[in-house]
Formats: C-alpha cells, structure tokens, sequence
C-alpha cells in the first residue's frame, strides 16, 4: 500500500501518535534520503514469509544499516504466526485495533449505516465473496452459464500475475476450495434457521450474475440490503471507484453485526473473525465448505431429506461460532496453520477463557 492509498483510508494522524512510545514514524523522508529515493538509491526486496524475530534482528537490520532506506515490497504475511515474544504480538493487536482507524468521513458512514440497520433490527453480515475477479482467479464456476465461465477464464488469462491458469473447477469445489455460491450460501442460511425477517447486508462488490445469481438468496430472505441500498447516491460519490474505502466500510458493519458469516476465507474474512473474537467473541459463522458442499449436493439431488440436511448443517457449524479457542500451530507449515489475525489468543481480555481449553 503506498502512502496515497494508506491515507485515504486511515487516520494518519492517529497512526502516528498512538505508536508514539513503541515506533517513530516519519511522514516523509529527511531531504538528503528523499533525494537518494527519488533517483532510485534504495534497496528494494520482498521480506521472506512467516519470517520470525531473528530474521529480521539478522537479515534486515544490516541491510537497513547498510543501505539507510530499505523498501519492503511485500507486506502481507511476512511475520510468524507463532513463536514470537508476547509484546510483539500485543502489538500487533494494539496496531489493528486501536492504531488503525479509519479516516473520519469512513467511520462517519460507517456509523450511519450501522444506524439504519439497528433502526430495523438485529442484522447479520454476508461476506459474499462472489465477484467476476474472485471467481476468474479462482477458476469456480459452479452454477455459472458456458458464456460466463468462458469470460471467467479469459480474465484468468489476461493477468500475468495469476500463476494457475488451468483450473478443474468441479474438483476444487468438491475439496471445499470454491466461495460458496449465493444459492448455496441461501440453502446453508435456511438450514442454519436463520430468521427469514433478518436482515442480510451484503459486504461485497458488484455480485457476478446480478440479480440471477441472487433470485434464491433474496427470495428466502426479502431483506438483503448493502450500502448501495441503504444510502443515498451522494453518500456514496466520493467512494464510487475506490474499492478499498468501500471494503473499509464494509468492514466496520461487519465489526458491529449480530452475526458474521464469511463465505470465502480471504485476508477481510480472517481478519474481521479475530477483530470479533478481541471484541468479546461476536458470533462469527465458519463455514465448512467442503462438508457443505458435499451436503448440498446430496440435498439436492435427492439423496438427503431436508430435515436431515438441515440437522447436519447445524451439527457440523455447532463450534464454529467463532468462541474460545486456541490456534492451531503446524510447525514448518504457516499457510496451513491458524492465522495470527483470525484468532489474537494473546490479546484476549479474559485470559481465564483459553485456560480451561
């Protein structure tokens, strides 16, 4: 994220002070190194992932010392989740969620939002992953007509950058690897007993298919709203066209709903689930798609009972509200283990709740 992107967003202000005692933060550079940047005398390198304190202590610091600007060009998931000492990790929370905040006219909007869907009662948060980029880079095309999944692919191939391009999309659907569609995220509502009355706010962008792709969810739950319904046009003009101030408030309703349901398990998804688990444990459903697929499957070709499909749903789901537990550690194997943000065990306020676990 550059520093344009970063202060559209955020409060830079309140980045900067509220990091006071633990990090110096400089809003730009000193003259002679802004020089130095702007003739390209900088050592650029992406950090190694899941990387722990003494890569950074051993590996970065010299080049830090040695070049006097490093420019890191990969962020995401370049610390460990686990093995770290416990005032870094208390930091890292301390920085997601108190030093983070978003800039006035977000928070704002999100606040007003929230307002007019307390206004009609409780409201539950359909992080619907089911955009055309989603679905191209993934490859998943169920319930997608021949035209659609030939544009899909097409997308897939125009970005260099997207490395699988030839993707079984039955195959990894069936292993669990595919956002849930809008009909079978309506069929696993349903089966959960989810009040028909509630409100359903959709956190996602323009949803692939329209309303075709929509007709099941909508028909079984008449009150799907997203921030495009709820707000007039000019709430919205300075945001049109800036996909991360629409994710930002996407996130902040997410934070306050009654219920929070991700269908994909992206970077938003995890991170929203961990910043509701140090809130006190919201209600966050985690889905398991590829036992939901399965069900689903068999529900509808006949082979399982409604009642039955329903009862099974809910069992599978019974501990995965998002309550107490403890992350799971697979040593020298960090993508598949239990992300940091999805679940900060160290920096839960009642302790007490993992002892027992």
């Amino acid at each position: 994220m550059t520093q344009g992107e970063f202060q559209d967003i955020f409060d830079v202000e309140h980045f900067i002070t509220s990091l006071r005692g633990e990090v110096r933060i400089l809003r730009e550079l000193p003259p002679r190194m802004k020089q130095r940047v702007e003739v390209g005398m900088f050592h650029s390198m992406p950090p190694i992932s899941w990387s722990d304190i003494s890569y950074y202590h051993n590996q970065i610091l010299p080049l830090i010392q040695k070049h006097k600007v490093l420019h890191l060009n990969r962020t995401d998931a370049r610390l460990a989740n686990n093995g770290l000492p416990l005032d870094i990790q208390k930091l890292r929370c301390r920085v997601n969620y108190a030093s983070l905040k978003f800039t006035p006219q977000i928070e704002e909007l999100g606040r007003q939002v929230i307002r007019i869907l307390r206004k009609n009662g409780p409201f539950l948060v359909l992080h619907l992953r089911y955009e055309m980029d989603m679905l191209a880079f993934s490859g998943c095309t169920e319930g997608c007509t021949r035209e659609e999944a030939d544009e899909l692919t097409r997308m897939r191939y125009a970005y260099p950058w997207w490395k699988e391009k030839v993707i079984d999309s039955y195959v990894k659907r069936k292993d669990g690897f595919c956002p849930l569609t809008p009909e079978e995220i309506a069929l696993v509502l349903r089966a959960l007993e989810i009040d028909r009355s509630m409100q359903i706010y959709i956190a996602a962008g323009e949803i692939y298919g329209g309303k075709r792709r929509m007709a099941s969810l909508t028909s079984a739950y008449p009150n799907v709203v997203r921030k495009e319904t709820l707000l007039e046009p000019s709430d919205l003009r300075f945001f049109q066209n800036h996909s991360s101030q629409m994710a930002a408030l996407d996130y902040l309703v997410s934070l306050e709903s009654d219920i929070f349901v991700p269908t994909y398990d992206g970077n938003m998804a995890k991170v929203v689930e961990g910043h509701r688990r140090f809130m006190g444990f919201k209600k966050t459903i985690l889905l398991d798609r590829k036992i939901i697929i399965d069900l689903v499957d068999r529900y509808k070709s006949g082979s399982l009972p409604w009642d039955e499909f329903s009862k099974l749903v809910k069992s599978v789901h019974a501990n995965r509200m998002g309550s107490a537990s403890r992350r799971t550690v697979i040593p020298d194997k960090p993508k598949e283990e239990d992300y940091f943000y999805a679940n900060p065990q160290e920096c839960l306020r009642d302790p007490n709740l993992l002892r027992a676990l």
